[in-house]
């Protein structure tokens, strides 16, 4: 049956899995801590300033938290809606056909409808930020249709995209408030297409543009009950209300809304404005003087609406869907909205009734008493009567039973076998089948190894060129998802040869034996930390390769004119990676194995080896340790002796960049390259490279401590001059 606001019960049912007296007060005791918690949230902001944005954030998620659980377990959050499109292109947000497609940088796509109204401020899957800068207006940042899901669309369904073209259109007139245009075209396109529920939105707004508030209810009604979860409709709904007069009505409309989808703004925007309209001391003493929270009848009593307003009010004929009882912690709020709205109705609907000789609804219709209680009488139950569309554009009733061309499941749930081509889903970079698609801001799409790697070159789009210096700063370069599904789906079996040459690809750059890659540099050393800042692309590509494949290593060496790079070098460990946004990066690297190398190459414009590793040779006579051990002690004491007669500034400059020396270890032939302490020193003295790279390549630790030994008595000198 239809709701009416005239006699609205608050009572509840007991909790689930609870029965009789037991629930009831378990229940009674849970709604006396919400009323006093709604109160004194209420009194406090009326006691306090005002402009707290964040404030009045807070309290209307307490009420659509409150709204909800009134509904009970299986009502709001609904993802889905019946009557929703079936079929593989839908739009993330309203569920319907997905027209004008655009992919949002959290990778989900959306119909360019629901993004340019500003339906929704985050995502409806990953609840991301939808808008830049965490839901600033679009205005700054135009949409870009996804060029690829909108050739898809064309070509797949193109009865379905005129559709939209039209709904387009329509907005247009709206927007530029040529409501009767509007009315006109969306009554001559429903004559055509009856089942298409955005024109029935369309001409609902018409309606209510136009001051004709009962037709535009009885249209959304119709929407309502053919998708009772469709957020938006319940938003147009309470808007309709809100603009004839009923504020309390259109808050409960709002707050259904968010408790389907709790992210959908423009209602949150309007009941955060409605409650700063009442929650004023003189508004909210009154409400709160006249409300009953604290009367043990308070969960039984119905809240009544003047007899005038009660009269219009039937008239616009709430749906079914909304007979679920209001909130004790609302109905203070709404009963003040509701008195202090009466008198605003009652006025402006008379003035409005003598403007241009048009229908609208008033809070006094001019009818006899007589057919004043007809009206009353005639409450439509959409459970028993349909709406169909006469030949003025108009709705009319009719008893159940009565055939319509209704058809929920709207025609593009299927695409031909015939329509689907593999080329249609080629990145444009490598020719090959997506994988890993994203779409950029302008729209296009490409693999995302091959956008990384154009992006190393230049941060712009490598088909239209337009910058993407924000894109490349932001680094999130999202798969696009329905396009991953539409693959998935219908090129399986081609999906399948795609991953397995990019695991392939994969296997090949992870081999730390075969074809390493070589970043040609400087010096490193096993345990020393060296930083690299990397800007030309070729490294860029190499480091991103070595942290995709999860080894996080490639090899170091210096250059050779003969050769290219020098035949002994050692490998990185990356630590961390601070990328720039230009697209350059910090890398943070530590020194681990050192490696020969036996043979060069080249790919995709950096150096690669195959190596082999290099270890120390091991002492194993006991006369010949104990003399490696002596040698060990006096070298490293002479290091200690020459580092502390340093200036401070070099001191100071060496620890910042460098760390601390390593302590002395006990068992000098731990580590496969000897104490750590003799890298540090090699790494810090002021050494010719070339020097420095014999010294890598001993795989003697005594020769090494002499080399070293050798290079630390020559600056000894120098410092006692």
């Amino acid at each position: 049956m239809a709701f009416s606001p005239v006699a609205v019960g608050s009572d509840a049912s007991p909790e689930p899995g609870g029965s009789g007296r037991l629930g009831e007060e378990a229940d009674g005791e849970r709604r006396g801590r919400l009323k006093e918690a709604g109160g004194s949230s209420l009194a406090s902001l009326c006691l306090g300033p005002l402009a707290g944005s964040r404030r009045f954030g807070t309290l209307v998620e307490c009420l659509v938290l409150n709204y909800r659980l009134r509904q009970g377990p299986g009502r709001g959050r609904e993802r889905g809606a019946e009557g929703a499109a079936e079929g593989p292109l839908r739009c993330c947000g309203c569920g319907r056909f997905l027209s004008e497609p655009v992919t949002v940088p959290c990778g989900h796509t959306y119909c360019r409808r629901c993004l340019r109204r500003e339906l929704r401020a985050r995502c409806r899957r990953c609840r991301d930020w939808l808008l830049p800068a965490g839901g600033t207006s679009t205005a700054a940042a135009p949409l870009r249709t996804s060029v690829v899901l909108s050739q898809l669309a064309e070509k797949w369904f193109p009865g379905e995209c005129e559709r939209a073209r039209a709904g387009g259109r329509l907005e247009e007139l709206l927007a530029q408030g040529r409501f009767r245009e509007a009315l006109g075209a969306a009554g001559q396109a429903l004559r055509a297409d009856s089942s298409n529920l955005m024109l029935r939105i369309y001409r609902a707004e018409s309606y209510a543009g136009l001051q004709e508030y009962k037709t535009a209810i009885e249209d959304l009604n119709f929407v309502i009950s053919k998708m009772p979860n469709w957020p938006e409709v319940y938003f147009r709904k309470g808007k309709v209300l809100h603009d004839s007069g009923f504020v309390g009505d259109a808050l409960q409309l709002f707050l259904q809304c968010l408790a389907l989808d709790e992210d959908f703004l423009p209602a949150k925007l309007e009941v955060e404005k409605t409650l700063r309209d009442v929650l004023s001391l003189e508004k909210l003493g009154e409400s709160l003087k006249e409300s009953s929270w604290s009367s043990p009848h308070t969960r039984n009593k119905s809240f009544v609406l003047g007899s005038e307003v009660t009269e219009s009010y039937c008239n616009l004929q709430l749906c079914p869907e909304q007979s679920l009882g209001r909130s004790e912690v609302l109905e203070p709020v709404i009963g003040s909205l509701n008195r202090a709205q009466s008198a605003h109705a009652l006025n402006s609907t008379k003035a409005l009734a003598k403007e241009d000789g048009l229908k609208r609804v008033s809070s006094e219709p001019l009818l006899s008493g007589q057919e004043k209680g007809a009206l009353l009488k005639r409450k439509l139950s959409f459970s028993e009567q349909d709406t169909v569309v006469c030949e003025d554009g108009r709705n009319k009733h009719k008893k159940q039973g009565e055939s319509t061309n209704w058809d929920m499941k709207l025609a593009y749930g299927t695409v031909p076998g015939n329509l689907i081509d593999v080329s249609d889903f080629e990145c444009s970079l490598c020719m090959r089948l997506f994988f890993e698609p994203v779409t950029t801001p302008c729209g296009h799409t490409f693999c995302k190894g091959c956008l990384e790697r154009c992006l190393d070159h230049a941060p712009q789009c490598p088909l239209c060129k337009e910058s993407l210096k924000e894109y490349l700063a932001s680094r999130k370069y999202s798969i696009t998802e329905l396009l991953e599904e539409l693959i998935m789906k219908y090129l399986s079996d081609e999906l399948y040869e795609r991953k397995r040459i990019h695991a392939e690809e994969t296997a090949e750059h992870s081999n730390l034996t075969k074809n390493v890659p070589m970043f040609v540099c400087t010096m490193a050393y096993p345990t020393v930390p060296c930083p690299l800042h990397v800007f030309e692309p070729r490294y860029r590509l190499m480091i991103r390769r070595s942290m995709e494949t999860g080894t996080k290593q490639f090899g170091m060496c210096i250059s050779d004119s003969q050769n290219g790079f020098a035949d002994y070098g050692c490998m990185l460990q990356i630590r961390n990676v601070h990328f720039l946004p230009d697209g350059r990066s910090v890398v943070d690297t530590v020194g681990g194995k050192r490696f020969r190398v036996l043979q060069r190459g080249m790919k995709d414009g950096y150096c690669t080896a195959d190596i082999e590793y290099l270890e120390d040779v091991k002492v194993a006579d006991e006369e010949e340790l104990k003399k490696l051990r002596e040698l060990h002690n006096f070298v490293y004491n002479q290091a200690c002796s020459w580092f502390q007669n340093l200036r401070n500034k070099f001191r100071t400059q060496i620890l910042q960049h460098f760390g601390p020396m390593p302590d002395r270890e006990e068992n000098i032939q731990a580590m496969p390259n000897g104490p750590a302490w003799c890298w540090w020193l090699l790494a810090v003295l002021p050494v010719d490279p070339r020097y420095q790279l014999s010294v890598l390549s001993m795989m003697s630790l005594k020769d090494r401590l002499i080399k070293i030994q050798h290079i630390l008595t020559y600056f000894s000198r120098d410092q006692s001059k």
